[in-house]
């Protein structure tokens, strides 16, 4: 299978350096010009449990010059979603699928926009990925799985041809006839801590160790609950408390939420995309979301006040 990484950073050089370790032939784009020449140079570095390892994978700062893809796996900012895909011409052919894997909700409908709705599949990851330097990844993939499927619910063989290679790289997947269930069941682990980490500023050891911060959370996580009901979703898990704690299972005390991530960095953040989403999705259903707004507000702030800075 030829596959595209729209967005090769921590996450993307992980599940593609792994799939290019299965057979898949891989092309990894970001615009990190560094990253593509170390990778191009010296091949994709992964560590994994202490050991490191080269694998090859082909890597570009953008998709002018390349050829139309089996599979197109988006993982940029959410906020960039629309733009790349839309600069991704080159390697979205008549047969190639348009997958993404981001966190949170909303991609799909800029995927479909760009490329048409017959083409794009979504998709939620559990794989983890650090950035150790250009070219050299930290990657988390034993026993994280990855859910993909239909946005209609059916069990398609594409959806099947891309589980396998998957599979056959070592990446746990499954394929969901209730893909949309999956994308909120993952939403509510975001919702539980990447905001409330982003606004302390604390790692999960200390984050966890706050009754009001639990507090909060749950709050924030029994909103998203109650939207996603309103809307009709089946979720997996609806005890507000399951994706507080699913969060931080098989995670070291010092981890930090991309969101916070994010703002260390002094970058914009997504949460747009995952508190925002919920927000957005309560106006629309009339479920009241006071603790989600709050937390938006609060992450918008603290993005205005490192951008002036």
């Amino acid at each position: 299978m030829k596959i595209c990484v729209l967005g090769a950073g921590a996450l993307g050089c992980a599940i593609g350096g792994v799939l290019a370790e299965g057979g898949c032939e891989v092309t990894l784009v970001t615009r990190n010009a560094t990253h593509v020449d170390a990778m191009n140079r010296d091949g994709l570095r992964l560590v994994e449990d202490g050991v490191e390892r080269s694998v090859k994978v082909s890597a570009a700062t953008g998709c002018a010059g390349l050829e139309p893809m089996d599979l197109v796996i988006v993982l940029v900012k959410s906020f960039d979603t629309r733009r790349a895909i839309e600069a991704a011409g080159p390697v979205v052919g008549p047969d190639t699928v348009v997958m993404s894997l981001q966190n949170g909700l909303g991609h799909e409908d800029e995927l479909i926009a760009a490329v048409g709705r017959e083409r794009v599949m979504a998709g939620k990851t559990y794989v983890g990925g650090v950035l150790l330097a250009p070219g050299r990844v930290r990657i988390g993939v034993k026993d994280k799985e990855t859910l993909i499927g239909e946005l209609d619910g059916t069990v398609s063989f594409r959806a099947q041809a891309v589980a396998k290679a998957f599979e056959a790289a070592g990446l746990r997947c499954i394929v969901s006839d209730n893909i949309l269930g999956t994308m909120w069941d993952k939403l509510l682990v975001n919702v539980a801590t990447g905001a409330l980490a982003g606004i302390t500023g604390l790692t999960y050891g200390d984050l966890y160790a706050v009754p009001e911060v639990e507090q909060a959370a749950l709050a924030a996580v029994a909103e998203a609950i109650a939207v996603a009901q309103a809307q009709g979703v089946r979720l997996s898990m609806t005890d507000p408390r399951q994706p507080w704690i699913k969060a931080s299972a098989g995670l070291p005390p010092q981890f930090k939420t991309s969101m916070l991530q994010s703002l260390e960095k002094g970058s914009v953040t997504e949460v747009d995309f995952i508190n925002g989403a919920v927000v957005r999705q309560g106006e629309r259903l009339g479920v009241p979301t006071p603790v989600n707004r709050t937390l938006v507000a609060c992450i918008k702030g603290i993005e205005r006040r490192l951008q002036a800075a």
